[in-house]
């Protein structure tokens, strides 16, 4: 018999303490998306009172001890006591779970932060929290602790007394927020500049007319000034656009933009069309990225589909009997950015980031159908429309080619993929989420992997030579490149448009290229392929880099690898009488030194390949795999660190496994 289940084994977490006790349920996890998390949900609630017209600025400043302020602006938080708390509405935001001003009092139209748990639950993961509050020409300041008592217990976000006035004169409103993230929940987390700065760039961009600045006084330039960054754009979403395209070919000037506001419904959209082959939409609601998309989405795609495919008839580019084209046509080479505010959002989806509300899809359609109308029969160039739409009918055309070749393809898939024979060395384990494909450069690191490997889950592939750039061909020119094909037919899971995960024959895609420009290039090109024509790969977390050793340090009978030089430097420093090999390629490692160092999971290093912000994520990789060769090399000039693998797609930390 099992323990007796009573009402006493039923816990109360009281207060703040569930968010302590399940802080993944609240931010996702406690590594550093999970602290930047706490961050924006601070910046999001002064986001919210400068959209909604109270203010136009808001200052971060990261401290020397890894503490974080943030300033706006805006109304300022209310001091008056809440009159069903009996104390300030500054302690009840700050201390009560689904507490604020956006649940329908009036006080907000439009809201990122809809659930109310935002500063309580920063409050909650931090050590200690201050607010200053500039209102009523009063300053007014506030408290807050995560104490831990003599057996342990903490008690989260806890106020060190109530609401004070400073007696200082205010100089104009606004709210101060100063927080130390805890390391008990957070570990040795730090924030990271670049994080901050592409989202501050990215809300501003949403939010024309807004000043955002981030100062971090952890270091400083050769000057001796903190490194600092201000974000401020008088074209909102066209601003956006250009900046997506800056590395692109554009077939029109400026990008349309176009905007509708109504009292519980904003639309706004910029969009761009390309010489480039893929189509790029971000989409957001509220100011919050909705990466799958969603009903608003769906409206603008409607819309443009539609108006395109009756504008192709009443010019005469589309035969009677014809069947209109499909909506991918025409978005071939298009770049959009769409913002949507509306009252009440409904998330779905797994991450929460895709808009569910129907009566946003017919809303959507309807107006922008409207405005798409209005710029391609009368604002745009009579031949740069014709341009549009006869970049749309090639798409099509490319597109009944392709879908012959699939055709082909799935054909040689299902006669065992006959051009992978003698190339593709498979594993025998039946579970895909343990089995692990390494694509390997050449012929001799591929032949060293296959006898290093292990055969019940490792499988290998070799490429013979360099996969074809996706950045720069259509789907027909991918697949008629060999390399691509083998790709395609190992995974097992199609491509483009028909590629479907669940048909993943591999949990793990492991890129393992040698540590030198050849080596770099393909993995800049299978990435750039994997994002372009297979995204899921990497957004649900399929694909690593291998890491293998730069550096062999052998003293007598031990062996030591090194995989950068800062390694090195450390294993030297206890060494002596040492012989140092530096590998120029895999091929170079017979297959024992390949299993020790890269393919066993017990001592390899691996980074997963992840995408945090896929508008920065499609920027990168048209400066750096695009045809626009000054702005790849003015953007090598300034960031690139050769010693660094991060510069393509933001990779998490090296890790065994």
């Amino acid at each position: 018999m099992g323990k007796e289940y009573k009402a006493s084994d039923i816990q109360i977490l009281e207060g703040l303490e569930a968010v302590r006790v399940r802080p993944g349920m609240y931010i996702g996890g406690t590594g550093n998306k999970g602290l930047h998390h706490i961050l924006w949900e601070i910046v999001d609630n002064s986001i919210d009172e400068l959209a909604n017209g109270f203010g136009d600025t808001v200052n971060l400043i990261v401290y020397e001890d890894n503490s974080i302020s943030v300033e706006d602006n805006g109304r300022g938080i209310p001091v008056d006591k809440h009159p069903k708390k009996g104390v300030s509405a500054v302690e009840v935001v700050f201390t009560e779970l689904h507490a604020g001003g956006k649940f329908g009092s009036g006080s907000y139209n439009y809201s990122g932060g809809l659930h109310g748990v935002g500063a309580s639950v920063t409050n909650a993961l931090s050590e200690w929290l201050k607010v200053r509050v500039k209102r009523n020409n009063k300053v007014y300041q506030m408290e807050f602790a995560s104490v831990e008592d003599a057996e342990g217990k903490i008690t989260s976000g806890k106020a060190m007394g109530h609401l004070k006035e400073t007696g200082e004169k205010a100089d104009g409103t606004g709210t101060f927020v100063h927080f130390m993230p805890d390391a008990r929940v957070f570990g040795k987390e730090k924030f990271i500049f670049e994080t901050i700065q592409k989202r501050l760039r990215e809300l501003a961009f949403l939010n024309k007319g807004l000043t955002l600045t981030v100062e971090d006084r952890r270091e400083k330039d050769e000057e001796g000034n903190f490194r600092h960054a201000e974000f401020k754009y008088e074209g909102g979403l066209s601003d956006f656009v250009k900046y997506l395209n800056e590395a692109k070919e554009t077939l029109y000037g400026e990008p349309f933009t176009a905007e509708e506001n109504e009292s519980e419904f904003q639309l706004n959209f910029a969009m761009q069309y390309t010489s480039e082959y893929t189509e790029n939409m971000f989409s957001y609601v509220n100011n919050i990225p909705t990466t799958e998309g969603g009903t608003h989405e769906t409206g603008f795609k409607s819309a443009l589909t539609k108006v395109l495919n009756d504008l192709l008839r009443k010019k005469g580019m589309l035969k009677e009997k014809a069947d209109n084209l499909l909506g991918e046509d025409f978005r071939e080479g298009l770049t959009v950015v769409m913002s949507v505010k509306i009252k009440n959002p409904q998330f779905e989806g797994q991450t929460k980031t895709k808009l569910g509300n129907p009566e946003v899809k017919s809303k959507v359609e309807a107006v922008a159908s409207e405005l798409l109308q209005k710029f391609f029969e009368n604002d745009l160039d009579p031949e740069l429309t014709n341009k549009v739409l006869n970049k749309a009918l090639e798409a099509a055309k490319v597109r009944e080619l392709s879908r012959r070749q699939k055709e082909i393809l799935r054909q040689k898939n299902s006669i065992l993929g006959s051009s992978l024979v003698g190339k593709l060395a498979g594993c025998s384990g039946r579970k895909f989420e343990h089995n692990e494909l390494f694509i390997v450069e050449g012929d001799s690191a591929g032949g060293s992997a296959k006898q290093g490997r292990d055969r019940t889950f490792q499988a290998i592939l070799p490429l013979r030579g360099k996969p074809i750039n996706a950045e720069k061909k259509n789907i027909a020119q991918l697949l008629a490149n060999e390399e691509i094909r083998l790709i395609i037919n190992a995974l097992g899971a199609g491509f483009d448009d028909d590629f479907d995960i669940s048909n993943l024959k591999y949990g793990k895609i492991i890129i393992l290229a040698d540590a030198d420009q050849d080596g770099a290039h393909i993995r800049s090109i299978l990435l750039t392929f994997f994002f372009r024509y297979m995204r899921s790969l990497i957004t649900e977390g399929h694909v690593f880099i291998g890491m293998p050793p730069l550096y062999k340090v052998e003293k007598k009978d031990s062996i030591v690898y090194a995989y950068d030089d800062i390694e090195l430097k450390n294993v030297l420093a206890k060494s002596k009488n040492y012989k140092i090999q530096r590998y120029k390629g895999l091929g170079e490692m017979n297959a024992e030194q390949l299993w020790e160092t890269t393919l066993n999971p017990e001592t390899r290093s691996l980074m997963r390949v992840n995408v945090d912000d896929a508008a920065n994520a499609d920027k990168m990789i048209s400066t750096l795999m695009g045809d626009n060769i000054e702005v790849r090399r003015q953007y090598i000039y300034n960031y690139a660190n050769f010693n660094k693998v991060d510069n393509f797609i933001k990779l998490g930390d090296r890790k065994n496994g």
